[in-house]
């Protein structure tokens, strides 16, 4: 665990001396400003459009951060020739994936939390009040989202050539599960066999990143979603990390260095 946490350090460090890490805190606190702005209008449902397009932000720049930072991670390893001196100290093939996956994933988690701060705190002072459990759940669910996708952009690192191919189809697999995938048992019910199978099948491998979509619990002010279905959320996130992980580190393993 000491080579893992170290590896995920350079990570953090690494990723905060980029422009990354800056442009996404441009990006939050511009977002912070058109949420003071809130009041100019005077009307409760504009302040509504205006915390969903400030999420739907965020969310595209949050999406946009970690797939970028995470599939240049190994490649660039390779590229500068650190990679065989990294190996060759007492750290394994397996600790080098999980300290990158773990540098780039709390990187994400602290990124979000500037922001739900930023976002709260704005939000606090022109609607007067602060659901803290909505952002809580909101917060960790997005994280954990993001885990999903990290492990996902480092798996690809390993099979695809460039980075930017990486990103290109990770952001591709990314929108068609988000806008496609959660329809597909519908698109299969008007299929024939074994087509229909192969759907339904798909439907259910595919980790469902909707289930983390929780911008309307913060856009509506509607009450906290019950511990147990979050809990449960978390699990099967912690299921697709473990499983997309153990690929990458499969993968790897296999893979020349030089």
């Amino acid at each position: 665990m000491k080579n893992i946490f170290a590896v995920a350090g350079v990570v953090i460090k690494e990723l905060y001396r980029r422009k990354d890490f800056y442009v996404l805190f441009i990006v939050t606190i511009l977002i912070c400003l058109v949420m003071a702005s809130v009041n100019v209008f005077n009307d409760a449902k504009v302040a509504r459009y205006l915390k969903e397009i400030c999420l739907l932000l965020v969310w595209i720049s949050s999406l946009v951060i970690a797939v970028t930072t995470t599939a240049r991670q190994i490649p660039a390893e390779r590229e500068n020739r650190t990679l065989l001196p990294l190996l060759a100290k007492p750290i394994s093939r397996t600790e080098l994936v999980f300290g990158k996956f773990f540098g780039c994933w709390f990187a994400c988690g602290l990124t979000l939390l500037v922001f739900y701060i930023f976002f709260g705190a704005l939000s606090f002072t022109r609607e007067h009040e602060c659901p803290l459990l909505d952002y809580f759940q909101a917060a960790v669910m997005h994280w954990f989202l993001l885990g999903i996708i990290v492990a996902m952009s480092l798996l690809g690192s390993l099979v695809f050539a460039a980075p930017s191919s990486n990103s290109t189809i990770c952001f591709v697999v990314i929108g068609g599960i988000l806008f496609v995938g959660r329809h597909l048992d519908q698109i299969a019910t008007s299929m024939k066999e074994p087509l229909r199978f192969i759907v339904n099948s798909l439907y259910y491998a595919l980790p469902h990143l909707e289930f983390y979509d929780l911008r309307d619990l913060i856009i509506h002010n509607w009450p906290v979603i019950e511990w147990k279905y979050i809990l449960l959320a978390l699990l099967y996130a912690t299921a697709y990390i473990v499983v997309l992980l153990t690929g990458a580190c499969l993968v790897f393993r296999r893979k020349p260095v030089n």
